[in-house]
């Protein structure tokens, strides 16, 4: 009997030791990872654009009709894509730009966990549809005028991380911004 005793206690330590090793990043809320120092070995999580850090909030445009700024470098080559680079947001459309005009902003309510300090991984994209899902249910449909900055990014995969944040010039709409790419697109938030 104690036999048989010593040998389920010891399978029952084998089979607990595992759960018991995970590192505790992964005990985070699926919703979204406080951004932080990458546990060791997780260096694909770390940002690769923006020098390496998540960008703060892009600032609203105090005039109306200001045009999209473009990055300038040595030899007169401009970016004009929407991209982050050095914490500065540029390629962001003209605050009045009839593209991203809602007619009822947060008609589906407002996302609430935006910014900086909140990092995502897509739960589901649906590229047909244009559509991406955030654990929890929660998601946005990427504007139709931003489809082709968008469509050679990792939705669906491992790879790649977002931050979201409120378009400050675009009442309704939200920045995906992806931590690798340095891009960032439009999107509306539908609810959860």
């Amino acid at each position: 009997m104690k036999r048989h005793l010593s040998l389920l206690l010891g399978l029952a330590v084998l089979g607990v030791a595992p759960l018991l090793a995970q590192p505790a990043a992964q005990h985070h809320p699926p919703q979204a990872r406080p951004q932080g120092r990458p546990q060791a070995g997780a260096d694909h999580n770390r940002p690769r654009a923006n020098q390496g850090h998540i960008p703060p909030a892009p600032r609203a445009r105090p005039q109306h009709t200001a045009p999209a700024q473009v990055e300038r470098f040595n030899g007169g080559r401009i970016n004009s894509a929407p991209h982050v680079n050095h914490d500065q947001w540029y390629g962001h459309d003209q605050p009045g730009d009839a593209r991203f005009h809602v007619a009822r902003p947060y008609a589906h309510g407002r996302f609430t966990r935006v910014g900086p300090s909140f990092r995502y991984r897509i739960d589901r994209f649906d590229g047909g549809s244009h559509r991406f899902w955030l654990p929890g249910g929660f998601y946005f449909q990427i504007a139709e005028a931003d489809w082709g900055l968008s469509a050679d990014w990792c939705w669906d995969c491992a790879a790649d991380d977002f931050a979201i944040y409120d378009d400050p010039d675009h009442p309704g709409w939200y920045l995906v911004y992806n931590i690798h790419t340095g891009q960032y697109v439009h999107a509306e938030y539908y609810g959860g």
